[in-house]
């Protein structure tokens, strides 16, 4: 049959008459009502977010964990001492701070009074007094030239969590100090507070400019480019305004909204692309406007669905976590996947409508449609294929000229199948040269070291920075993250007591890692033993890390041994090491259950026991070398200060988890439509070689244009000054480049290729359990599985 003549054939076919395929003509059909009621939802969702929206906060805390227990026992016993510390840091380079100890004393009252203090503690000797001498080492709170000290202003909440006019109050109580020439600083959770307020729109601009130019490039025509783009933002903004609701009823953290975004507008512009591409097609082959954008949401429709139940299933499964902080992350983000899918399915189809066949009337390039004949049509076509006598190439008989150019496919294959018969050559080559690339990437992974980044890395512009700079330079690294110790000792009799003090302050001397343990004090009702202990290093550092679990696990334990007492290490530093210790612990059940359950997604919907086995394999080891990359640029510094990074800093415990189920999610995005086009052409030819071909042909402009604009989008937010943001940023664009190269050039066509038949062979009671999921829409039994 010539080629010709079938894609008229294919075109006037009866169609499945679906539910997204009806869903997606009525859209185009009234494509007046609908883009009615989305600027009605976008605008009601901004006004309801504006008057009861809610604020982000990282205020959280880990119930069950030695730090909280250690916390609690505190606040029972000495309020005053417990809390959340934050410094207030004076320094001055002239004079030595007791020539302005009025103005100490001063600021230090005033600080007492603001809302939320439990204790402020002035770092300067009492008046007329004889300054004792320093300790040694000086860990403060006054420097030996005493010209730095610190406040430590102790809070019933955590300061970060406090609206940004706190600070006034706080300014007001140090301007005496300012007004005398001293430089004040501040510290810890109570400098975040004070740090500018976090903005992505220079991000989301060079994303958008990049997706434009992308856009332009690939398929020539205006319209068609800004199309992806106009209703992934009006999707991202409804997103993030009913995530603005949600965090009135429950706390997100300061990093939500971010996240959110970078994931929505990724998706949004990917899987409206998907559907304009196939449109497109689908003009090109002789469909009105209303069938064409039917027959998108029916085909492409069906795997953008997928496709993101498959990303909100992977994000999901943040919350086996156990940890709230972690399982909202994952929910932020699936708010925008899930406007992105209703945005795809609906909006897209109306646009398109109002379009109708100017979809190409404002050209920079000739513009080029999907995808050539299929195999069978290519085998059998002829020079002229496509062509309709008096119509422009590519243009279908009974479609105007003009409308839609076609990629002005003929009888001699792509560069793409070309490239595909390469492969089908030599697989075990192509094979070979992937898992070696991907082998190289994934090196660093094996020296990760996860942790929490300290203020240190943080620009210097910041105020916590300069603080935790001069904190450091007087007092040492840790006096940015000290452990404070906590024996309870209320069940021990009153005449032991003293001997279990004796016993503990002698296991307290010496240990490893530690810079000085102070002397053990007992709180005024004598029930509790406190101390403070300073680490040789930084907060961030892997000895602090190791001094915390060294006094948890062995040093207070043996310190108490033979009385009924029981011990624990808090504060903020101690609460950072258990929560890494939380995520490490469950980093493999998250990632188990995440690829369990999107292994059972493919497995349901392309009913390939093997192919199933290979997209979940291929995926984890795209996303083991995102994480080298990730290790090897910001652990190892080798582009951190490029990025606006100081010094080399740990991976935040908890970007693996994150990057994880959102990177799993995103890269089955491209692993559905690549596979659900050999699919495709497999239930319509039966040969899985050629198949694999026409795929990746039909494919490959659209999924290289699709991933250049999600890894420009991702890699825009490096820019930001938070470095959780600029890590996930990173991560996220190395993991879908190398999964768009790499991946899909090289790892896919050649295990395909290697698997044959094979391939889509699944058991007989597997196939009878297994719900049936069409990933394009088709109504076509499979071939028969022989061989």
């Amino acid at each position: 049959m010539p080629s010709s003549q079938a894609r008229t054939d294919r075109a006037a076919a009866p169609q499945h008459r679906g539910a997204l395929r009806r869903t997606g003509e009525w859209c185009a059909r009234h494509f007046v009502t609908v883009l009615v009621l989305w600027v009605a939802a976008l605008a009601g969702l901004q006004v309801l977010q504006h008057a009861y929206g809610g604020d982000y906060s990282d205020d959280f805390s880990l119930p069950g964990t030695q730090s909280q227990d250690g916390l609690d026992v505190l606040k029972a016993h000495a309020p005053q001492a417990g809390g959340y510390s934050a410094q207030v840091v004076l320094h001055d380079a002239d004079k030595p701070l007791t020539s302005v100890s009025d103005q100490v004393a001063t600021a230090v009252t005033d600080l007492q009074k603001l809302p939320d203090v439990l204790s402020a503690q002035n770092p300067l000797p009492s008046s007329g007094s004889t300054p004792p001498p320093p300790p040694d080492p000086n860990t403060g709170p006054l420097s030996t030239d005493q010209k730095t000290a610190y406040i430590t202003v102790r809070f019933s909440v955590q300061p970060s969590t406090l609206d940004a006019s706190y600070l006034d109050g706080v300014d007001d109580a140090v301007r005496p100090l300012r007004s005398a020439g001293v430089t004040v600083e501040y510290g810890g959770s109570l400098g975040e507070l004070a740090r500018p307020e976090p903005s992505d729109r220079t991000s989301e601009a060079i994303g958008f400019g990049v997706a434009i130019v992308v856009l332009l490039i690939g398929f020539g025509s205006l319209l068609a480019a800004v199309l992806p783009l106009v209703t992934a933002l009006i999707c991202a903004l409804c997103g993030l305004a009913l995530l603005g609701l949600l965090a009135a009823a429950a706390t997100f953290a300061t990093v939500s909204p971010t996240l959110a975004t970078m994931i929505g507008i990724g998706v949004g512009i990917d899987y409206a692309l998907f559907l304009v591409t196939r449109h497109r097609q689908n003009l090109v082959d002789g469909q009105d406007p209303v069938t064409a954008a039917g027959n998108a949401a029916a085909t492409s429709g069906h795997a953008v669905l997928l496709s993101g139940c498959t990303v909100i299933i992977a994000l999901s499964g943040l919350w086996v976590s156990g940890i709230g902080f972690i399982g909202k992350l994952g929910l932020a983000a699936a708010v925008t996947v899930v406007t992105a899918v209703a945005g795809a399915l609906t909006l897209v189809p109306a646009v398109l409508g109002l379009i109708g066949r100017r979809i190409d009337r404002l050209r920079v390039r000739k513009p080029v449609a999907e995808t050539v004949p299929p195999p069978d049509e290519a085998e059998a076509g002829g020079a002229a294929a496509g062509t309709a006598p008096g119509a422009e190439p590519g243009t279908a008989p009974g479609s105007k000229p003009g409308a839609a150019a076609s990629s002005g496919h003929g009888s001699e294959p792509g560069g793409w199948h070309r490239y595909a018969q390469r492969v089908e050559r030599r697989p075990w080559w192509f094979l070979a040269g992937g898992v070696v690339l991907l082998a190289v990437l994934s090196f660093p992974l094996f020296f990760i070291q996860l942790g929490h980044i300290g203020d240190g890395a943080d620009p210097k512009s910041f105020t916590d920075r300069r603080a935790f700079d001069l904190m450091s330079s007087a007092f040492g690294p840790g006096s940015n993250g000290p452990l404070t110790l906590v024996i309870d000792q209320s069940k021990v009799s009153s005449g032991d007591r003293s001997a279990l003090a004796d016993q503990a302050q002698k296991a307290l001397t010496d240990v490893p890692d530690a810079e000085v343990v102070t002397q053990l004090t007992a709180t005024s009702d004598g029930d509790v033993l406190t101390a403070t202990a300073y680490s040789v290093a930084a907060p961030q550092d892997e000895r602090t890390t190791s001094l915390t679990n060294r006094l948890t696990d062995d040093v207070l334990p043996q310190a108490v041994s033979g009385y009924d007492a029981s011990t624990y290490v808090t504060g903020t530093t101690a609460a950072q090491v258990d929560f890494l210790d939380i995520v490490s612990s469950r980093l493999p059940l998250i990632i188990a259950v995440v690829v369990g359950l999107a292994f059972l997604v493919i497995l349901a919907v392309f009913r390939g026991l093997l192919v199933a086995v290979k997209a979940a394999v291929l995926n984890v080891l795209s996303i083991a070398a995102s994480y080298g990359v990730v290790v090897a640029v910001f652990q190892w510094g080798w582009g951190g200060p490029a990025l606006g990074v100081s010094g080399d800093v740990p991976i935040e415990s908890y970007v693996p988890m994150m990057m994880f189920a959102i990177v799993f999610g995103l890269s089955m995005d491209y692993e559905i439509f690549l596979l659900s086009r050999i699919h495709e052409a497999w239930v319509r030819t039966g040969d899985p070689r050629a198949s694999v071909a026409h795929a990746l042909e039909i494919t490959a402009r659209v999924i290289t244009c699709a991933a250049l604009i999600m890894v420009s989008v991702f890699a825009a937010f490096v820019i930001s000054d938070n470095i959780v943001v600029k890590m996930l940023g990173l991560g996220l664009a190395a993991s879908v480049l190398i999964d768009a190269t790499v991946v899909r050039l090289l790892l896919v066509p050649a295990v395909m290729t290697l698997l044959g038949r094979a391939a889509w062979w699944i058991p007989g009671p597997l196939d009878r359990i297994l719900p049936h999921l069409d990933a394009e829409g088709s109504a076509q039994p499979p071939p028969a599985r022989t061989g």
